[in-house]
């Protein structure tokens, strides 16, 4: 049941910080969600659910949910407010509407090995996973310490937001081995045309 070509799953990035940046992290550089393969790898990925849950009734309007939640939720963080500031406005209610679905309860279980791993009491629909998502952007944007940590990655179009949790707040880049090396790949080109004759 995939729609367009599936990215690869090592394609997805769980690196911003957060579960709501990460989603956020799926449209670049080009549209990661773009089949159930995907969307399946990244709830799993996301450590929404542990790896071998089955997800209720996926479908394709699980991708059109998730993408419109990745939507309101880059207008919060993003703070894009019109002048009457209703799409915000409008981004707000629904993250909180969809904050409202709980998710199913962890439980700790013995594995194979016999030490506990995380199980689900019940495989989650899709409410229940975009509500995990949107209390997830809930917590973010109210908490101030983690609001004044997010950060534009300094990379050359790179639109990643990510939660600076680094020593002293210096991270620049969503990732130092994508756009921090794409970043000195470049100085190092043009110190070496300055040095050229």
């Amino acid at each position: 049941m995939a729609l367009g070509t599936a990215t690869a799953p090592h394609e997805l990035r769980f690196d911003a910080g957060r579960i709501c940046l990460d989603l956020l992290a799926t449209t670049h550089p080009v549209e990661r969600l773009d089949s159930l393969e995907v969307l399946r790898a990244w709830i799993t990925g996301s450590g929404l659910v542990p790896r071998g849950t089955p997800l209720v009734r996926a479908d394709a309007s699980w991708l059109v949910a998730f993408r419109e939640l990745r939507g309101h939720t880059a207008r919060l963080v993003h703070g894009r407010q019109a002048p009457d500031g209703r799409p915000y406005d409008l981004a707000l209610a629904r993250v909180n509407e969809l904050a409202r679905a709980a998710p199913p309860a962890p439980r700790a279980v013995p594995g194979e090995d016999g030490a506990l791993v995380r199980e689900l009491s019940a495989p989650p629909g899709c409410a229940e996973l975009l509500g995990a998502v949107a209390r997830d952007a809930v917590d973010l944007l109210t908490d101030p310490v983690a609001r004044a940590s997010l950060r534009q990655c300094e990379g050359d179009n790179c639109p990643i937001v990510y939660l600076d949790t680094s020593r002293g707040h210096r991270r620049r880049w969503c990732s130092s081995e994508v756009c921090g090396n794409r970043e000195r790949v470049a100085r190092h080109r043009r110190r070496a045309a300055l040095t050229r004759p």
